[in-house]
């Protein structure tokens, strides 16, 4: 959940030969922009942002729901999601905190880059050399960019996005260049609206998208902080209601997630760009199973992340029905004392 990444493998045919997979979200990109939908990296940019902490706040409420006694659920509570507090404040707006997310967002970042990226320059005028040597620099600079992003070195990574990134700033006008600081907040702006422009360099539209995102992402920030205090306040006392949310929220996520996919679907849909070379009218595609689009069919399925949360949520919700009995229980005898 933290980053768009290709999910073809190499194809055993007899009638095409392939020596590597085919990288399926470029071609789709490359497709879906003749009819204006903006690339699939664009989506979800604040629920990718957010994923660690998120999972980890679900982690600390299973555990604290499992844990015996009202002493251990506070400390449970009280040292994880402190932990994920300041971890949380430091990689969403601390120096260099996208350093701190996970090693799939900054290869999903980098990756996305590198998908027709470069800027197009009309080159008919020049001599056949420096088109030549053009053609031969640019060759290298893909080449590279593929290398960056095939590996995991976090520093390389994080090394191709401070680079990309001050190319961009270097060229605003020096009234709204602002230094790199490598906070995921910093990097999380200037990555969805460089996604937003990759078909669609449209600043009057893009730019209210990105605030709008931006001011979603600081709101969710305030609201999972909040959400983690009520949590600390809910582990104080088994037979109130507020206690079986460590339980039920992590029990929700399957439900919570296919809403948030359909959510995303919707909008790529029906935020078709006019800048498209075909028009097509606002549609909503297919959240589970076949569908078709224009003349294309859509396959839209879960994979193996997808059926451990419904894995999970089975346990969890043996877990509460566990937990009702033993208070169950033990009010009963508390009554017969």
């Amino acid at each position: 959940m933290d980053s768009v990444r290709n999910g073809c493998d190499i194809r055993a045919s007899q009638e095409v030969e392939e020596t590597e997979a085919l990288d399926c979200v470029h071609e789709m990109d490359t497709i879906n922009h003749y009819v204006g939908m903006y690339p699939i990296a664009s989506g979800g940019p604040v629920e990718k942002a957010f994923s660690p902490f998120l999972f980890a706040m679900i982690v600390v409420m299973a555990l604290a729901f499992a844990a015996p006694g009202r002493t251990a659920r506070v400390v449970v509570s009280v040292a994880g999601y402190g932990a994920i507090g300041a971890w949380m404040w430091l990689a969403v707006y601390g120096e260099n905190g996208v350093s701190l997310h996970t090693t799939g967002y900054l290869k999903g970042l980098v990756v996305s880059l590198g998908q027709d990226g470069s800027e197009k320059v009309d080159d008919s005028n020049l001599s056949p050399i420096v088109k030549m040597l053009r053609e031969s620099l640019a060759e290298s600079e893909a080449k590279e960019q593929a290398e960056v992003a095939e590996t995991d070195d976090r520093q390389a990574l994080l090394d191709n996005l401070r680079a990309n990134y001050n190319i961009d700033n270097n060229k605003l006008p020096a009234a709204q260049q602002e230094a790199w600081n490598g906070s995921i907040m910093q990097v999380f702006k200037w990555h969805y609206s460089k996604s937003l422009a990759r078909w669609f360099n449209e600043p009057e539209r893009n730019e209210p998208l990105v605030a709008t995102m931006t001011t979603v992402a600081n709101i969710l920030f305030v609201a999972v902080l909040g959400f983690m205090a009520l949590m600390v306040a809910a582990a104080l006392r088994a037979d109130k209601i507020w206690y079986w949310l460590l339980v039920l929220a992590p029990l929700a996520l399957p439900v919570g997630f296919l809403a948030e996919y359909a959510g995303w679907l919707w909008w790529y849909g029906h935020s078709l760009n006019e800048m498209g070379a075909f028009t097509l009218k606002p549609f909503m595609p297919t959240v589970l199973g076949d569908g078709k689009v224009a003349q294309f069919t859509t396959h839209s399925y879960p994979a193996q992340g997808f059926y451990l949360m419904l894995a999970s949520s089975a346990l969890l919700a043996l877990a509460a029905l566990i937990r009702a009995k033993q208070l169950r229980l033990s009010g009963d005898q508390a009554k017969r004392m």
